[in-house]
């Protein structure tokens, strides 16, 4: 049976609330809701694909705490409250997850925080045998594939 590690972020709704920002139980990493708010200077960016690109860094500190990467990431959930905002994220997430073509579900709903326009949760599955390097082979790497069209 393994142990599990709590990881925080410092974040005030994970006092709030109390949870973590992840939760790693074997190879698995569990990386709670994030928005992106900047904790370090106290703002919120003004559009969701910057906000989403926060929420990103903060997840992959946390990954790397505990001990995964964004290429580890298997499964990602994202919630926006405004669809118009859908491509803007997508295209943050394609740039920075993209070579993990991890599985994906994005909801419109509205948001707890008030001033959040993205929410990012992701799972991550460290692999059995750490790669050397974090480089994708050629056969791994991210193809474009058919255009998304929102609208």
């Amino acid at each position: 049976m393994s142990q599990r590690k709590f990881i925080s972020s410092g974040s005030p709704w994970e006092a709030l609330a109390g949870y973590s920002r992840a939760v790693v139980d074997g190879r698995w990493v569990f990386v709670s809701g994030t928005v992106g708010y900047d904790a370090r200077t106290n703002v919120w960016p003004q559009t969701a694909d910057a906000q989403a690109g926060v929420a990103l860094d903060i997840i992959e500190r946390a990954l790397r705490e505990g001990g995964a990467a964004l290429l580890d990431v298997v499964r990602v959930r994202v919630y926006v409250p405004d669809r118009a905002d859908v491509a803007a994220v997508s295209a943050v997430l394609k740039q920075r997850l993209g070579a993990a073509r991890a599985a994906n579900t994005t909801v419109c709903a509205p948001l707890a925080v008030e001033n959040a326009k993205v929410e990012i949760e992701v799972t991550a599955l460290k692999p059995s045998r750490r790669r050397s390097g974090r480089a994708l082979p050629a056969r791994c790497r991210y193809k474009e594939g058919p255009s998304l069209r929102l609208g």
